[in-house]
């Protein structure tokens, strides 16, 4: 290959490597045309495979900023699946079939900069369809939407109740507070009792006839003088 040829090749890799959100790779040693056909096919629209060279594409790694992440499994015969569509249904074609056909190695990727085990692909692989994930989500914000719009429904009923309670409790307060003075008003009604009582009565019979004798006494002393001058 020439340089030119080489120079554009790794520049092609590097873009795919950055526009692509995921990227996993693969040796498919043993793997006919045909099965590596079939294999395009079952990942659809989600990723693209290509079988590719391992010097240049250590070049396009290196450009790209995943050095670190992929270098290392870039060894023996390599595809790469780039995935341009639904991460999960991507890993899900390529599980699949590897499944079906053992010689399809996963060796690893790269999800968003960050670089992903086989265990983790298959994990990926695992989980439920995007489309899934998002009717479910969409289920969650819709019942959490109802729940609240509930909460804000019961507000103004709460609200007067709590206002109702707070306006009975201020009457019973208000209404108790004069009470008071009504019980100290029968003080006298008292001192009227205490008079009217047959031992009050006899004091003042007592007090009225010690006053009738102290008012008869000059009368006594006067009426032998009336008699001498007689």
């Amino acid at each position: 290959m020439a340089n030119a040829e080489k120079v554009a090749a790794v520049a092609e890799l590097t873009e795919r490597f950055r526009g692509s959100s995921g990227a996993v790779l693969t040796e498919y040693r043993g793997l006919t045309v045909a099965q590596l056909a079939e294999l395009r096919r079952s990942l659809g629209g989600h990723a693209t495979f290509a079988v590719v060279k391992n010097t240049l594409t250590k070049l396009a790694v290196n450009e790209a900023g995943l050095d670190e992440q992929l270098s290392s499994m870039l060894s023996g015969p390599s595809a790469i699946a780039f995935v341009d569509g639904d991460v999960v249904e991507a890993a899900k074609g390529l599980r699949d079939f590897a499944r079906a056909n053992p010689l399809l190695v996963i060796k690893g990727g790269v999800l968003d900069g960050k670089a992903m085990s086989p265990s983790e692909i298959t994990k990926l692989a695992d989980l439920e369809p995007r489309e899934v994930l998002l009717a479910k989500l969409a289920g969650a914000m819709k019942a959490s939407l109802a729940g609240a719009a509930a909460t804000f429904n019961a507000l103004p009923v709460q609200m007067a109740q709590i206002a109702e309670a707070l306006r009975a409790r201020r009457a019973e307060t208000e209404g108790g507070a004069p009470e008071a003075p009504a019980a100290e008003a029968t003080a006298p009604e008292a001192s009227a009792a205490e008079a009217s009582t047959p031992e009050a009565g006899a004091a003042g019979a007592n007090a009225a006839e010690a006053n009738a004798a102290e008012a008869g006494t000059p009368d006594a002393q006067a009426a032998p003088g009336d008699g001498d001058e007689s």
